[in-house]
């Protein structure tokens, strides 16, 4: 394998010794770069939001709960709740807070935005893992109530997710716990949310308590971190991974989250060589997972199955029929299928797989299209968005614990069969037949291989000594009210 050529542009803007991050004044405002277009407010009820403004949004606007920096649910607009009706009623006490503009945050807007939100026409990422819910209703002022129509015991993760914050529908502004704002400087100032409980502190936060954002690509994000302009980069992927090496950062600041979730290629257009669900399973034998990850990351570990671990299912995730086998014999009897398929269907085998882009995606690209070459296929790479692809890259941090979800989110062109499963996961009348459906659609997904795991989603982030209370975890999520162990 050839050696990873970066532009010569990135290369310049990287150059220099390695060293740790945590020059910065520690009386400094928090420099944060978020990879992924610009900081900009968006309507997660109208499309799905990147990096950047998922981190905003976060920052500016809480849900009913929240993450805390360990990826654990604390309160946010709402200060308890209880869960009565054998999980089938949520009720939610509203602390005291107000909007920007000081006005009190009111019980019926919290509806009126998590009815939008939970609406069958919704375009919110997670409108369709909110189905359960039957109604949102204000029973006073204070006082909210989420009625569902079967046991979610999840809910309350789905619910901490930026996509479900709660803001002003027209500017998108929210009751903190940082309120955002353009000065001179470049990217966006944000300073806590003053608390409505509190007396008026005239004097303002000190400079510490304060965050800079920005939305910006790896190269620039590293380059400012380099030039000790930045303490904080948030939402690094497998793709532009290899920078992170070539920017010469010091071990002790970059961080990998043991995120859960799926890296994988979902077949999306099952036509040609991916109409058989034997031919779709030939690609899943062909692949090195092994020497993939190791070529990214030499401790980014694969997968063979789709769920990772049992989670909520009835049984340990299903092992495809392949699974014993050693690479050779796979690749022997993937080879085998090609050239059978290749007598009765004259010509070239073509795959056209849709990727990112990004260094750490066109070395991944190089195995993959190496492995479908050694068995007797054409590879063709596009655009993750080029409708004419038959195999799509999926990679995605689980936003909750759930089977459901990694059977759902795989499922995009999968059997009618394996779709009603995944249906009836969603529709089953108890936790116990839920469980059964959600087992039962991971095996059909497996049979029809229409979901070719590869490993698990990579996140990495780049974290200044000074922010001490930043964690890694699972859901890759890392609130910017949690970063300084004297933050509130």
């Amino acid at each position: 394998m050839h050696r990873l050529a970066l532009p010569a542009l990135t290369l310049a803007l990287l150059a220099g010794g390695c060293g740790t991050v945590g020059q910065r004044r520690d009386d400094a405002p928090v420099v944060v770069s978020a990879i992924g277009g610009p900081a900009e407010p968006a309507d997660p009820s109208a499309s799905e939001m990147t990096t950047a403004q998922r981190v905003l949004m976060g920052a500016t606007a809480q849900g009913l709960v929240r993450f805390d920096a360990t990826g654990q649910i604390e309160p946010g607009l709402a200060e308890r709740w209880i869960v009565i009706d054998d999980g089938r009623s949520y009720i939610f006490r509203l602390r005291d807070a107000a909007w920007s503009d000081g006005q009190p945050v009111t019980a019926e807007q919290v509806v009126r935005v998590l009815r939008r939100a939970a609406a069958p026409n919704s375009r919110n990422a997670l409108a369709p893992f909110l189905a359960v819910i039957e109604e949102v209703v204000e029973m006073t002022p204070q006082v909210i109530e989420v009625r569902l129509k079967r046991p979610r015991p999840d809910l309350l993760k789905l619910f901490a997710q930026p996509e479900l914050a709660i803001f002003r529908t027209r500017s998108f502004v929210g009751s903190g716990p940082f309120i955002a704002s353009r000065d001179s400087h470049a990217g966006l100032l944000l300073r806590p949310a003053p608390d409505p409980t509190q007396p008026d502190d005239h004097s303002g936060p000190a400079p510490e308590e304060t965050v800079r954002l920005f939305g910006e690509r790896a190269a620039v994000a590293l380059a400012r971190l380099r030039a000790r302009q930045s303490d904080l980069i948030l939402g690094g992927t497998f793709a532009d991974w290899p920078i992170v090496a070539r920017a010469g950062i010091a071990a002790a600041n970059v961080q990998i989250d043991p995120a859960i979730g799926l890296f994988g290629l979902a077949v999306v257009r099952p036509e040609g060589f991916l109409a058989d669900a034997g031919n779709r399973a030939a690609i899943a034998m062909a692949i090195d997972r092994v020497a993939l990850t190791s070529a990214v990351l030499p401790d980014w570990a694969p997968i063979e199955t789709l769920l990772p671990s049992q989670l909520d299912s009835a049984t340990q995730p299903t092992q495809p029929d392949w699974a014993p086998l050693p690479l050779d014999a796979r690749r022997q009897n993937a080879r085998a299928r090609v050239a059978a398929w290749k007598r009765a269907h004259p010509g070239p085998a073509t795959v056209r797989i849709a990727l990112p882009s990004g260094p750490g995606a066109t070395l991944v690209w190089a195995y993959l299209a190496k492995a479908l070459y050694d068995i007797g296929l054409v590879p063709e790479r596009t655009a993750l968005d080029e409708r004419t692809a038959g195999l799509r890259l999926i990679d995605a941090v689980a936003p909750y614990d759930s089977g459901r979800w990694f059977v759902a989110t795989a499922c995009r062109a999968c059997s009618s069969d394996a779709a009603a499963l995944v249906e009836a996961a969603r529709d089953a009348p108890d936790l116990a037949s839920r469980a059964q459906r959600i087992a039962e659609a991971d095996a059909a997904i497996a049979a029809d291989a229409t979901y070719i795991p590869i490993a698990q989603p990579l996140r990495w982030s780049v974290v200044a000594l000074r922010l001490g209370a930043w964690q890694r975890n699972s859901r890759a999520w890392h609130p910017l009210n949690h970063l300084r162990n004297d933050a509130e």
